[in-house]
């Protein structure tokens, strides 16, 4: 199972990772923890190893067209009832990033991508899958008068895969230099 993604810096994961620790150590949620602070730009999919390399080839090819441009996460929100993340602000550059990309791996007509028709929102996730209904209530309880907005630059497009209990980024493509 694969995944693409914009990974969050370092900093930007360390600070995320203490929130989902925090999640882990007061309601016992771990999905979170099993991917670095990321924004998806296509969801999970299942696709043979034999196409990764292509796959990689063609992430590649795509970021060396794009340039790099800022996310400005804008607090905390959530779904209800079971994820809790960083807000991203509001970011037209961003959904035509996502875009594009699923056009252009469309186009190749060889990955088995996912049509999602819900609307986009992006976002880091802080808690998901295994956050329960009273234990999202009283997590949501602590983090909606949470203030948390951080800048920071994108470099590139990763590829993620699944190694049967984590996410792990096994290429990331450089958008090019302006």
């Amino acid at each position: 199972m694969y995944f693409i993604a914009l990974v969050a810096p370092e900093n930007i994961n360390q600070q995320v990772l203490k929130w989902k620790l925090w999640m882990k150590e007061n309601y016992q949620c771990e999905v979170a923890l099993r991917s670095p602070a990321h924004i998806t730009l296509v969801p999970p999919f299942w696709m043979m190893p034999g196409l990764e390399n292509d796959l990689k080839d063609s992430i590649a090819a795509f970021s060396a067209t794009q340039n790099s441009f800022v996310i400005q996460s804008n607090n905390f929100s959530h779904f209800k009832p079971s994820v809790i993340f960083i807000d991203i602000s509001p970011n037209d550059q961003l959904m035509k990033l996502k875009d594009d990309l699923f056009g252009f791996l469309l186009k190749a007509n060889k990955y088995p991508l996912p049509i999602d028709d819900r609307p986009s929102h992006p976002h880091v996730t802080i808690a998901t899958r295994d956050l329960y209904k009273k234990a999202f209530f009283e997590a949501w309880e602590y983090f909606k008068e949470k203030k948390y907005e951080e800048a920071w630059m994108t470099q590139g497009i990763s590829l993620l895969y699944h190694n049967k209990k984590n996410w792990d980024v096994i290429a990331t493509s450089q958008f090019k230099i302006s």
